[in-house]
């Protein structure tokens, strides 16, 4: 009886597990990408043991895909050869890990997933506890199929009533970031619930849980639901709720309040309203990245996109979470209009998220993205300036090449698909 973290560590482990404990726990799956993957396979081969299985380690080539230097080569090169030696037939070049995790159904409600990336939070959104870890760490759990956890407390955020227009999830995570700070939940795990959430979509979901980590969490949780029923298919979705909670803080939001909320440089918790920044001019829009490179979030893109241009002096890039978001955006046509408008379209993958390919900012250069950070060199140069904001936000700012409020805008164009929303 606890909390939902409380309540999978208690399933996994046959006993009642409490915030605090300090336990050993098997996992479901273990991922690394890339960057991190070279690191956990050298960590990996000093214990020379055998991998735990290779059924279920996982590799990525997201962040530097396709290699832009020769030394890119030389990892994506280590990786596949590692994969080849041990028999790890998950290794995949089609999109974001996050996004590929939920994708390839490695994520299921009460399970428990570790990835060599921070933003392993995202699969939350399942009721899965998922959280990044070190390469070292997931270098054990190659070689054990386990690994060490103090079960965190928990912040419960209840997001009241429902969502205005213009207003999207990004906003109140934003918005949570804004009250708490960077670091209000660090190492304790958020549980996302509420009226609005309750409304989710599995995708919206997934953008709280991935931003869960940039103010601190360990893991962050949606309660299962129906939503994730109709996501997942009924095998597999238990029935997980919190029992019985004592939570270490409360916190409630109205999001019927609520206007966008952007991030401002140089912290993500410099959080503004859009009125406050309005009109700040715009070098690069980039609409993308394992927060919003969904296919909802590109529907509602394409939407304000349908038969305008965006500002010739501001290049927009569009990045697709998915080689399945970027078939689904091509079927809907959404690809076709992003290009007209005169965006630039590019492989699915992480993109300019993390500053080394598609949209590297240069000194002096302003970008406004749908990503999840917004540190000084984050996307390129150190003397960049970097905004965070919703789709919505980035669609009505590619038009008019400054950060601009889309509720003034027309309502956005369904697609002939009924993608818009």
């Amino acid at each position: 009886m606890g909390t939902l973290t409380e309540e999978i560590f208690t399933r996994r482990l046959g006993r009642p597990i409490h915030a605090g404990e300090i336990v050993v726990a098997p996992v479901d799956y273990a991922m690394a990408h890339d960057v991190t993957g070279p690191l956990a396979i050298e960590a990996f081969r000093q214990l020379e043991v055998p991998i735990w299985d290779p059924d279920r380690v996982i590799f990525v080539f997201d962040h530097i895909l396709p290699a832009n230097t020769v030394a890119a080569a030389g990892l994506h090169r280590q990786v596949r050869e590692f994969a080849a030696e041990f028999g790890v037939k998950h290794v995949f070049q089609e999109g974001i890990c996050h996004q590929l995790m939920v994708e390839k159904g490695f994520v299921r409600p009460g399970g428990i997933v570790v990835g060599a990336d921070s933003h392993s939070t995202t699969y939350g959104a399942l009721g899965c506890f998922s959280a990044g870890f070190g390469s070292t760490d997931i270098a054990v759990t190659f070689a054990t199929g386990r690994t060490w956890f103090r079960v965190p407390e928990t912040i419960r955020i209840d997001l009241r009533g429902g969502l205005p227009p213009g207003v999207f999830p990004k906003d109140l995570a934003l918005q949570v970031i804004r009250r708490l700070g960077a670091e209000g939940a660090n190492y304790l795990a958020v549980e996302w619930g509420g009226e609005a959430v309750e409304a989710m979509s599995v995708d919206d979901r997934l953008t709280l849980a991935n931003l869960t980590v940039d103010f601190g969490g360990k893991a962050g949780l949606c309660e299962p639901d129906e939503h994730t029923r109709a996501y997942l298919g009924d095998a597999g979705v238990i029935d997980l709720h919190p029992v019985q909670p004592e939570y270490r803080q409360l916190v409630e939001v109205d999001a019927e309040t609520l206007e966008p909320q952007i991030a401002c440089p140089p912290a993500i918790d410099n959080v503004r309203d859009l009125s406050e920044v309005e009109g700040t001019h715009l070098d690069e829009v980039f609409v993308g990245s394992c927060t919003n490179g969904r296919i909802e979030d590109l529907a509602i893109v394409a939407g304000y996109f349908e038969g305008r241009q965006v500002h010739p002096g501001t290049r927009t890039i569009v990045v697709p979470a998915s080689k399945k978001v970027y078939m689904e955006a091509l079927a809907r046509g959404y690809i076709q209009t992003f290009m007209e408008a005169g965006a630039l379209v590019m492989n699915a993958g992480c993109g300019p998220c993390l500053g080394r390919q598609h949209g590297v900012l240069g000194p002096g250069e302003r970008a406004l993205s749908t990503s999840n950070r917004n540190y000084a060199g984050r996307m390129g140069s150190a003397q960049a300036e970097i905004y965070l904001a919703n789709p919505a936000v980035a669609a009505a700012s590619a038009l008019a090449g400054e950060i601009a409020d889309p509720r003034l805008l027309p309502p956005p164009q369904p697609s002939p698909q009924g993608g818009g929303r």
